[in-house]
């Protein structure tokens, strides 16, 4: 790992066990008498859009409205996310405070969660890249931020030439977005996580697999 100037990690599904969204999903529409039919759907557009099936700017437009969340879901979603963190993480919580000048979240995810649940595990604010909600005046959860990079089609890759960061550069995650920033030649190598999910054509086009972050942080 000391080859690398910069290492950019994804959020869902890397730093923390799950897909945040759809946790969002299951607090807002607790008392939903669709809830589960909406919870799946959302997963279902995950799923395609990190699989690559699906652009991401467009699988996000779709899942935002199936939400049904408001701005006050947001700090029970936080308390969820704290206990879900990836375990191997937490076992290299060391490695990742003494690397934090170096370490870059980016995600498709968004800052008022991931936030809150990074910042007290090392990582920097400012050193934190995903998208915004945008909410109406009853602070309904409406939609995300159009003019951020990160609610568009290959969102990270034009983040990343914008920020212009150190190479070489590593992204660690699991998804096809992610994968994106190796192919566009905006990282020098991708490292596929595979703990907490598995998706294998992302898993094709990874440079390494890693089933935990023990496979690379104790070396």
């Amino acid at each position: 790992m000391q080859q690398f100037a910069t290492i950019i990690i994804d959020f869902d599904s890397t730093l923390v066990q799950v897909e945040s969204l759809e946790d969002l999903a299951s607090i807002a529409l607790a008392d939903a008498s669709d809830r589960a039919e909406r919870v799946q759907a959302i997963t279902d557009l995950t799923n395609q859009a990190m699989s690559g099936a699906l652009r991401f700017d467009e699988a996000l437009s779709k899942r935002i409205p199936l939400l049904g969340a408001r701005k006050e879901h947001l700090s029970a979603l936080v308390r969820v996310l704290e206990g879900k963190i990836t375990p191997s993480l937490l076992r290299n919580k060391a490695w990742f405070q003494a690397n934090r000048e170096r370490l870059y979240v980016v995600s498709g995810g968004f800052r008022e969660f991931i936030v809150p649940v990074m910042e007290p595990l090392g990582f920097k604010p400012d050193h934190i890249f995903a998208n915004t909600f945008v909410c109406d005046e009853q602070e309904n959860i409406i939609d995300a931020d159009q003019t951020n990079f990160l609610a568009q089609e290959d969102g990270k890759t034009k983040l990343l030439r914008y920020l212009n960061l150190p190479r070489p550069r590593l992204i660690i995650g699991d998804g096809y977005s992610d994968y994106q920033l190796r192919a566009s030649g905006e990282c020098e190598a991708f490292y596929v996580l595979t703990e907490n999910i598995h998706r294998t054509n992302v898993v094709k086009c990874a440079d390494r697999v890693m089933t935990s972050f023990d496979d690379i942080l104790q070396e």
